[in-house]
C-alpha cells in the first residue's frame, strides 16, 4: 500500500484511489482538497513516471538537487496552510531535504551529515524560472469571456449591464465549468459555476444540461405544448436559451440526442402534470425541480445504458463522478440564486461613503454547516450519528454534503454491483467503482437538491460574483467584493497598510506604499474582472499586494505540483445596471 502524496488528499493522511481519469497519467490524482478520499489496494501510482510531461521533466533536477524547495519555498499564502502548505508526504525510506541550502548541491543521501559538513562547500545559484508580464497575462486571458447586454432585450429593459467570466486550471484536465444563458422564451438570465469531483464527466454534463431543464421548468403550459407539437411534425423547434460560451466551453456532440430525450420526457411530463390551469410559475420551485430531475436522470441513463459503448460508458462516468454547482437566475430586480454543495455566491454592495461589503446569498453544504450536519443525521438512524459525519466528510470521503452523480453514495450495494458487472471493461476494472463507502447501511446519502435563496436588487447592489472554492479558499469575501468594487468604479479607498506583526522597518514602509501607489495606476491592465480577481487570488502576499515574483511562481508550476497549492478557480462577475433597478423601485411606490 502507498500514501498518495498529493496535498489534495486529506491533511489527515486518508488513503486515495486512482481516480477513472488519472489511468492514462499514471499518477494518483485526487479529486480535490475537500473531495474524496478512499482506501487503496495497490500503490503503482508513481508521482514522476517514466511518462512524464516536458515541464517535469524540466523540474525533475530541481528535485533532485532540492532546488525546488526555495525556488517555490514561499509561494504559497492562504488561510489553509494544514491543506496545502504543509510539505507532501515522503517515505522514511527516501532522503529529505537539506537542513541548509548550502547543500543542497551536493546532498548525497547514502552518506552521513558529518561527512558532508567535512567536505567542501560548492557555492551554487539557484536557477530561477520566472515569467514575463506578458506570459502571466497570456496564461491569465486564455479563458476570460466577456458579455455586454443589450439594455432592451426585446420583451424588457434588463437589470443586467453584462458579466466577466475567466478560469484558471489546477488540475489536467479542469474539472470546472461555468455557464451563462440567456432565456428566450421566458425573461431573465442564467449563470452558474460546476466544480467536480473525481473527474469532470458530471460537471461538463450537468453545465450542458442544468439550464435546459431550469428553462423548460421556467415555460408556461402553452409554451411547452408548441415546443412537443413541434418536435412531433418535425418542424424547427423554438429557441430556449441564447448561450454565452467561451471557445472552449464545448458541448458533447455525441450526447446530443440521449440528452434531448431525457429532456424531452421531462416536459412531457410537465404537461401531464399542468393542465393549463395556473400561469404563474414559481422560480424557486422551478429551480429546485430542475435540479432534482437532472440528478434524477444522469442516475436513470447509467442503470439502463446504451448499446452505443461510447455513450454507455460516457453515462456512467457521469454517474459515478460528482459535481457541485451554483446557479443565479436574474430577472429585473428579482435575483434567485440556487445552491448545491459548496461553490458560492456574494453579492457586492456600495455603501453611501463608498466603501464596499459583501452579502451571502449562499450556504455551504459541508461539515462546517451545522445545519447540514444536523439534517443529515436526522435522515438516518440513530445509531448512524457517529459515521454520517466523519472526520468532517459524508462517511469520511466526501467533502460536500450535497452534489449531482457521486451514485456510490446514492444507489444502494445491490445496484451498484449490478451496473458494475454489467458495464464495460474500463468500469468493472477501476477501484474507485467498485469500491463501497464504510458504514453504507441505509443510502441515499447524497442529495442534489439545492439551496434556494432570494434577494431584491437594490441600487446599490452593484454586482454579483459565483466562484467556485477554488477563490473563496484563498480569498475573504470581504476581500474579494473590495477588489471587484474598486475595479468595476475605479474608486481606490485606501485603508491603513495591516502588516500582520510582521516587524516593518521604515524602509520597508516606504517601499509598500510606493507598491500601492503603482498597483492604482495599473489597474486597468485587466479588461475582465474575473481575471482581475484571478490575478489577486494567485498572486497576493501577505500584504494584500499583487507580487509578480509570487504570481509568476504559481503560475510556473508544473500539473504535478499546482494542484498541491490549489484548486481550479473558475469565476464569473455579474455587473447590474442600477438605473434600471432603480427604475423597477419608483415603479413600485
Amino acid at each position: 500500500m502507498g500514501r498518495c502524496r498529493c496535498r489534495c488528499c486529506s491533511p489527515r493522511g486518508l488513503w486515495m484511489l486512482s481516480a477513472p481519469c488519472c489511468d492514462d497519467r499514471r499518477m494518483c490524482v485526487c479529486p480535490g482538497p475537500r473531495r474524496i478520499g478512499i482506501p487503496v489496494r495497490s500503490s503503482s501510482l508513481p508521482l514522476f513516471s517514466d511518462a512524464m510531461p516536458a515541464p517535469t521533466q524540466l523540474f525533475f533536477p530541481l528535485i533532485r538537487n532540492c532546488e525546488l524547495s526555495r525556488i517555490y519555498g514561499t509561494a504559497c499564502y492562504c488561510h489553509h496552510k494544514h491543506l496545502c502548505c504543509s510539505p507532501p508526504y515522503i517515505p522514511q525510506s527516501r532522503p529529505r531535504y537539506t537542513p541548509h541550502p548550502a547543500y543542497a548541491t551536493f546532498y548525497r543521501p547514502k552518506e552521513s551529515w558529518w561527512q558532508y559538513t567535512q567536505g567542501r562547500r560548492y557555492a551554487s545559484t539557484p536557477q530561477k524560472f520566472y515569467l514575463t508580464p506578458p506570459q502571466v497575462n497570456s496564461i491569465l486571458k486564455a479563458n476570460e469571456y466577456s458579455f455586454k447586454v443589450p439594455e432592451f432585450d426585446g420583451k424588457n429593459v434588463s437589470s443586467v449591464l453584462g458579466f466577466d467570466s475567466n478560469q484558471l486550471p489546477a488540475n489536467a484536465p479542469i474539472e470546472d465549468r461555468r455557464s451563462a444563458a440567456t432565456c428566450l422564451q421566458t425573461r431573465g438570465m442564467l449563470l452558474g459555476v460546476f466544480d467536480g469531483h473525481a473527474g469532470c464527466a458530471c460537471s461538463q454534463a450537468v453545465s450542458e444540461r442544468l439550464f435546459y431543464y431550469i428553462a423548460v421548468s421556467l415555460l408556461p403550459h402553452e409554451t411547452l405544448l408548441e415546443i412537443e407539437n413541434a418536435v412531433e411534425s418535425g418542424r424547427a423547434l423554438l429557441p430556449i436559451l441564447q448561450w454565452h460560451k467561451h471557445p472552449n466551453d464545448y458541448f458533447s456532440k455525441e450526447a446530443s440526442k440521449l440528452y434531448f430525450n431525457s429532456l424531452r420526457t421531462y416536459w412531457q411530463e410537465l404537461i401531464d402534470l399542468n393542465t393549463g390551469e395556473s400561469t404563474d410559475i414559481d422560480v424557486k420551485e422551478a429551480l429546485i425541480n430542475a435540479f432534482k430531475r437532472l440528478d434524477n436522470d444522469i442516475s436513470l441513463e447509467a442503470q439502463v445504458g446504451d448499446p452505443n459503448s461510447f455513450l454507455n460508458y460516457l453515462v456512467l462516468r457521469v454517474a459515478f463522478s460528482g459535481a457541485t454547482a451554483c446557479v443565479a437566475h436574474v430577472d429585473g430586480v428579482d435575483l434567485h440564486v440556487a445552491n448545491t454543495g459548496d461553490s458560492r455566491a456574494m453579492l457586492g454592495v456600495q455603501e453611501e461613503d463608498g466603501s464596499w461589503s459583501a452579502v451571502t446569498l449562499s450556504n455551504d453544504h459541508n461539515a462546517q454547516n451545522e445545519r447540514e450536519v444536523e439534517r443529515l443525521k436526522l435522515e438516518h438512524p440513530k445509531n448512524e450519528a457517529k459515521s454520517v459525519v466523519k472526520q468532517d466528510r459524508l462517511l469520511g470521503l466526501l467533502m460536500p454534503f450535497r452534489a449531482f452523480g457521486d451514485v456510490k453514495f446514492k444507489w444502494s450495494i445491490d445496484l451498484q454491483k449490478r451496473v458494475i458487472e454489467s458495464g464495460p471493461d474500463q468500469l468493472n476494472d477501476n477501484e474507485y467503482t467498485k469500491f463501497i463507502p464504510p458504514n453504507y447501511y441505509t443510502p441515499p446519502y447524497l442529495t442534489a437538491e439545492p439551496e434556494v435563496t432570494y434577494h431584491r436588487l437594490r441600487p446599490q447592489d452593484k454586482f454579483l460574483v459565483l466562484a467556485t472554492d477554488g477563490l473563496w479558499e484563498t480569498m475573504h469575501r470581504q476581500d474579494v467584493v473590495r477588489i471587484v468594487g474598486e475595479y468595476l468604479t475605479g474608486m481606490h479607498h485606501q485603508q491603513p497598510i495591516a502588516v500582520g506583526g510582521y516587524k516593518v522597518t521604515l524602509g520597508q514602509m516606504h517601499g509598500l506604499l510606493t507598491e500601492r501607489r503603482a498597483k492604482m495606476s495599473s489597474v486597468f491592465e485587466d479588461q475582465n474582472a474575473a481575471t482581475h480577481l484571478i490575478r489577486h487570488a494567485v498572486g497576493n502576499n501577505e500584504f494584500g499586494a499583487v507580487d509578480h515574483e509570487r504570481l509568476s511562481k504559481m503560475l510556473s508550476l508544473p500539473e504535478e505540483l499546482a494542484r498541491m497549492y490549489r484548486d481550479d478557480i473558475t469565476i464569473i462577475v455579474v455587473q447590474f445596471n442600477s438605473h434600471v433597478v432603480g427604475a423597477y423601485q419608483n415603479q413600485e411606490q
